[in-house]
C-alpha cells in the first residue's frame, strides 16, 4: 500500500488533474476553440518526444529515482505557472504561460507515469497468477483519480487558474515523496550508448515485434485511441460551445466516464478469473465501437456523456488486458524500454486528435468523430479475430 499504491493514487490525481485541466484551463484563458485543440496537441507532442530517452532511463536509473524527479519537477513548473497567472491573469503573458504548461507538464508526467508502470508491472510479476489482480487494482487507482481530477479541476478554475495550480503542485510534491518509499526495480546493463536518443525505443520495438501477441493488441488499441483522444481533445468545443454547458460540466462528462471505468475494472477482474482474457477482451472492444459511433451521433449534452462513460469503461476493461498482457510477456530487463515503446504507440493518436480538432470547424466534429469511429471499430475487430486462437489470451 505504502510503496505502490499510495505513490501512484498522488501521481495519478496530479497527471488527471493537468491533463484535463489545462485544455480547460486554456479555454477558460484565452476564449479560443483552436487554441484548445492546440494546446491538446502541445501537451502530447513533447511527451512522445520524450519516449526516445525515458525507457532506457528508467531501465538504468530504477523506477522510484525517476519518478521522485519528474514528481518534484512537475512541481517546480506548475508552482511558476501558478505565480505568472496570478500576476498575468489575461493577455498575451497568460497564453504563453499555459500554453508552456501544457508541454512541460506533459513531458514531467510521462516520466513519472512510465516509472510508476514499471513499479506496478514488477509488483504484477511478484503476484504471479493473481497478475491480474494487481493490474486491475492500478488501473482502478487511476480510474478514481480520473473521477475526481477533472471535476476538481473544473471547479477549481471557478476560484482562478492560480488555485488549479497550487492544488496539482500540492499533490506533484505529495507523489515526489512517497516515491521514496517505492521500492527498486530491476537494473539492466545499457547495451546501447547513454547518449543516443532512440535506443530504448530500438530496444522496445524489437521486443514488440519478437512478442505478435502484445503487437497485434496494441495495433487495435492505437486505432481505438485516435476515437477516444478525439472526444477528449474536442470535448470543451463539444460540451461549451455545442451543447452549450459550462467549463465543469466538461469535467463531469470524464468524472462520470471514470466512475463506470472503475465499475467496469472490478467487473471484469472476476470476470477474467472466470472467462480469460480473449472473451473479456472481445466484448469490451465491441461495446467500445458501439459506445463511441453512439456518442458522435449524440442529440444532447446527457447522453453524450453517458456514451462517453459507456466507452470508456469498455476502453478500462481492455487497458485491464493489455496491463496483464505486458507483465505477462515483457521481459524485466526490458521492461522500461519495451513499455516506453509501446506507450509511445498508444498515444501518437493523441496529438493528431488535438490537430484535428484545432482545423474542423466546430459543426463538423460529429462526422469527423463518426469517421474516427468506424476505423476504431475496424482496427479492434481485426485485432481479436486474429487473436481468437492465441495461447496467451486463453488463460
Amino acid at each position: 500500500m505504502s510503496s505502490i499504491y499510495l505513490p501512484r493514487t498522488a501521481d495519478a490525481l496530479a497527471f488527471a488533474m493537468s491533463t484535463y485541466g489545462i485544455p480547460l484551463l486554456v479555454l477558460a484563458t484565452t476564449g479560443s476553440a483552436a487554441l484548445t485543440g492546440a494546446a491538446f496537441a502541445l501537451e502530447w507532442i513533447p511527451r512522445l518526444a520524450a519516449f526516445g530517452w525515458v525507457g532506457s532511463i528508467v531501465d538504468r536509473r530504477g523506477a522510484s529515482v525517476v519518478f521522485h524527479l519528474a514528481s518534484l519537477g512537475r512541481a517546480l513548473v506548475l508552482a511558476a505557472g501558478a505565480v505568472l497567472l496570478h500576476l498575468y491573469p489575461s493577455g498575451a503573458m497568460a497564453s504563453v504561460t499555459v500554453m508552456v504548461l501544457a508541454a512541460a507538464t506533459g513531458v514531467l508526467t510521462e516520466f513519472s507515469y512510465i516509472a510508476t508502470e514499471t513499479a506496478g508491472a514488477a509488483a504484477g510479476r511478484r503476484a504471479g497468477s493473481q497478475a491480474h489482480r494487481v493490474q486491475a487494482v492500478l488501473l482502478g487507482i487511476d480510474q478514481t483519480a480520473t473521477l475526481a481530477g477533472p471535476a476538481l479541476a473544473g471547479v477549481l478554475l471557478l476560484a482562478g487558474p492560480p488555485s488549479m495550480l497550487a492544488v496539482v503542485t500540492v499533490l506533484s510534491l505529495l507523489a515526489a515523496m512517497l516515491a521514496l518509499r517505492t521500492p527498486p526495480s530491476p537494473v539492466a546493463p545499457a547495451r546501447a550508448p547513454k547518449g543516443r536518443p532512440g535506443a530504448g525505443l530500438v530496444t522496445g520495438w524489437r521486443t514488440i515485434r519478437a512478442l505478435p501477441t502484445l503487437g497485434w493488441l496494441v495495433t487495435g488499441l492505437t486505432l481505438s485511441n485516435l476515437s477516444i483522444g478525439l472526444l477528449q481533445a474536442a470535448g470543451p468545443v463539444i460540451v461549451v460551445q455545442h451543447f452549450g454547458q459550462s467549463t465543469t460540466a466538461v469535467g463531469l462528462v470524464w468524472s462520470a466516464a471514470a466512475a463506470a471505468t472503475l465499475a467496469a475494472v472490478t467487473i471484469c477482474r472476476f470476470a477474467l478469473d472466470r472467462l480469460g482474457l480473449w472473451p473479456v477482451g472481445a466484448a469490451c472492444s465491441a461495446i467500445a465501437s458501439l459506445a463511441c459511433l453512439a456518442a458522435a451521433l449524440a442529440p444532447d449534452y446527457l447522453s453524450y456523456l453517458a456514451m462517453v462513460a459507456v466507452l470508456m469503461a469498455a476502453d478500462g476493461g481492455l487497458a485491464v488486458v493489455l496491463r496483464t498482457l505486458r507483465s505477462r510477456l515483457i521481459p524485466p530487463e526490458a521492461f522500461g524500454s519495451t513499455l516506453s515503446a509501446t506507450i509511445l504507440i498508444l498515444l501518437l493518436p493523441f496529438p493528431l486528435a488535438g490537430v484535428l480538432t484545432a482545423l474542423t470547424p466546430p459543426d463538423a466534429l460529429g462526422h469527423v468523430i463518426t469517421a474516427c469511429a468506424a476505423l476504431q471499430t475496424l482496427g479492434l475487430f481485426c485485432a481479436f479475430a486474429r487473436l481468437r486462437t492465441d495461447p496467451a489470451l486463453r488463460t
